[in-house]
Order: C-alpha cells, then sequence, then structure tokens
C-alpha cells in the first residue's frame, strides 16, 4: 500500500504534541534514578577538605605533592536504549480509534523522548516474520522523531506473521553492549506456529540475562470479547485465513474470551517466573499512569 506522506505526518505532529505534553520534570527524574548507567568513571582530583571520606584519598598524587587529594567519581550516565517493535499484520488493528501500531508509537515515542532528555541514545528494530527495519542508536529529538515516522509508516504495510525470536536473534547480533530494551509487541501466539512462544520464551531469558528489558504487550478490547453480532466472518490478519463465525451463540463468545484469558495469563506467567518488568498499554485507555507506576516499582526495587 503506498503511503499517505501528508496524513502520516499529520500523525507523526500529533504523537509529538500528545508526548511532550506528557513528559514532565517527575517523569524524566522518575526515569534517571530507574535506569541507570554502567556504572561509575574517574572524574577528577581535588584538595581533600574536612569532612571528606579519607578512603577516597588519592595516595599517589598525595605522596608527589605532599598536600592530601582525593578521587571523584561520576556515574558514567549514558545508556543505549533499543526498542523492538512488532510491525506485523496483526498491530494494524484498532477497534477503538486508533491502532495497535499507533498506541505502540506513542508509547515508544514518550519513553524515547524521556531517554533523549537524559541524554540517552536511541535505536529501533522493527520486526515483522523478519526484520522491518534497523536504526542503529543516536541521540538527538530527530531520532525520536524518527523512530515514530517509520512505526507508523510500517503500519500501512503491515502484513505476515510475528516471529519474535528472530527480532531477539538480531538484537544480540547488533548490540554488543548492555543497553535497555523496550519490546513492544502484541505478544499474541501465531496459530500458524503453535511452538513460537517456547521459542522467544527461551531466547527472552537469555536476552533479559544480558540486557535491561522491559515487555510492553500492546492490545485491543475486542481481542478479549467478541460483540454479539450475529454471523461475521473473522480475518486472521497475519495469516488471511477467514473463519465464519456465529457471534450470537453465547457458548461461541464464551469459549472466545476465555482462550484469550488464558493466552494472556500464560504471558503473564511467563513474565513473572522470568522476573521480567512488564508494563500492559490498551487502544481503549491511558497509559500514563502505568508508565509511572512502572518506574516507581523499578525504583523501590533498587
Amino acid at each position: 500500500m503506498a503511503i499517505d506522506v501528508k496524513e502520516l505526518m499529520a500523525k507523526v505532529g500529533k504523537i509529538r504534541i500528545l508526548t511532550n505534553r506528557l513528559i514532565d520534570d517527575q517523569l524524566s527524574g522518575d526515569y534517571h534514578s530507574t535506569f541507570k548507567g554502567q556504572g561509575v568513571e574517574f572524574d577528577e582530583v581535588r584538595p581533600y577538605v574536612a569532612g571528606d571520606d579519607v578512603r577516597s584519598i588519592d595516595w599517589n598524587v598525595t605522596a608527589r605533592t605532599g598536600v592530601p587529594f582525593i578521587k571523584r567519581f561520576s556515574e558514567e550516565r549514558e545508556l543505549t536504549v533499543m526498542f523492538l517493535v512488532d510491525v506485523s499484520g496483526s498491530q494494524a488493528y484498532g477497534s477503538v480509534g486508533r491502532s495497535k501500531a499507533e498506541l505502540a508509537a506513542e508509547v515508544s515515542s514518550l519513553l524515547a523522548l524521556t531517554a533523549i532528555r537524559n541524554q540517552d541514545k536511541i535505536g529501533l528494530i522493527l520486526f515483522s516474520d523478519h526484520i522491518v527495519k534497523y536504526i542503529p542508536p543516536r541521540k538527538g529529538r530527530q531520532s525520536v522523531m524518527r523512530l515514530v515516522r517509520e512505526v507508523l509508516a510500517a503500519e500501512d504495510d503491515a502484513t505476515g506473521g510475528t516471529d519474535l525470536a528472530g527480532a531477539l536473534r538480531f538484537l544480540n547480533g547488533v548490540q554488543k553492549r548492555r543497553a535497555v530494551v523496550f519490546l513492544v509487541s502484541d505478544f499474541l501466539p501465531s496459530a500458524r506456529r503453535p511452538d513460537e512462544a517456547a521459542d522467544y520464551e527461551k531466547l527472552l531469558r537469555v536476552v533479559a540475562r544480558r540486557h535491561d528489558v522491559v515487555c510492553i504487550p500492546v492490545s485491543d478490547p475486542a481481542e478479549a470479547q467478541l460483540p454479539d453480532v450475529g454471523l461475521a466472518e473473522l480475518e486472521d490478519p497475519e495469516s488471511g485465513e477467514l473463519v465464519l463465525v456465529d457471534t450470537s451463540d453465547r457458548a461461541v463468545r464464551e469459549q472466545f474470551a476465555a482462550a484469550a484469558q488464558a493466552d494472556v495469563e500464560h504471558r503473564d506467567r511467563f513474565f513473572a517466573r522470568s522476573g521480567i518488568d512488564n508494563v500492559p498499554v490498551a487502544t481503549d485507555r491511558p497509559y500514563i499512569q502505568s508508565i509511572r507506576a512502572l518506574f516507581k516499582r523499578r525504583a523501590s526495587k533498587r
């Protein structure tokens, strides 16, 4: 599908205004205290003054000058923040005014702008059943707007399934140093690949030992409940398979809801067992308080 550039830029502008409005000093401060740098690095030596910790004395400089000096260190703050964003066929779906892809772009924009305000670098990996685009980590506000633009542009051509395991393998191949990784996906199981969950769960545990991983499951309310609208032809956006369903049948609706709930519970149990932070977001509700709550939980753990 051809991209309507004017419409795309209008969406980018709308998200930029929205996320700028949501970011404040508290959110930026919570981010800073939540995601730490790689450690400390030497800053300078200065003359000792009463009250300084004697354990900080630099004995080599003190011996040369005959005057006590202490070493000062500062936090090695700069982080690399990678966004792994699912742009498969199911992400183009939305029943309440915005698609899951648009919500993914909004949340990624909010987090990316917060990272940039803290002088961190951001990079992007878009994936479906293959790697759609890779943008190496860079600094600057323009990097954020490009991230949003690429996620939204990918929505217009969103097709195919989801290969979470492939995306994680690609991340490990291109990102050698430790990074903060936001994995944004609907985490929906594929009807064509029932073993997919086991594949990505194993790899995600490996990645979480190497990087600081936060998963952001994106959902839409219609994925949890079928409306009673009689006979309806449903299409799997990833496989294109069509199924005729009698939504007026209460048993059918209950079976659909139970299967959707089971998928969510399996996902959440996996995150809990693996100790992987996650913050679910949905197209029908605000997400800023969920992001704040995540930051506060992580800060309290520290």
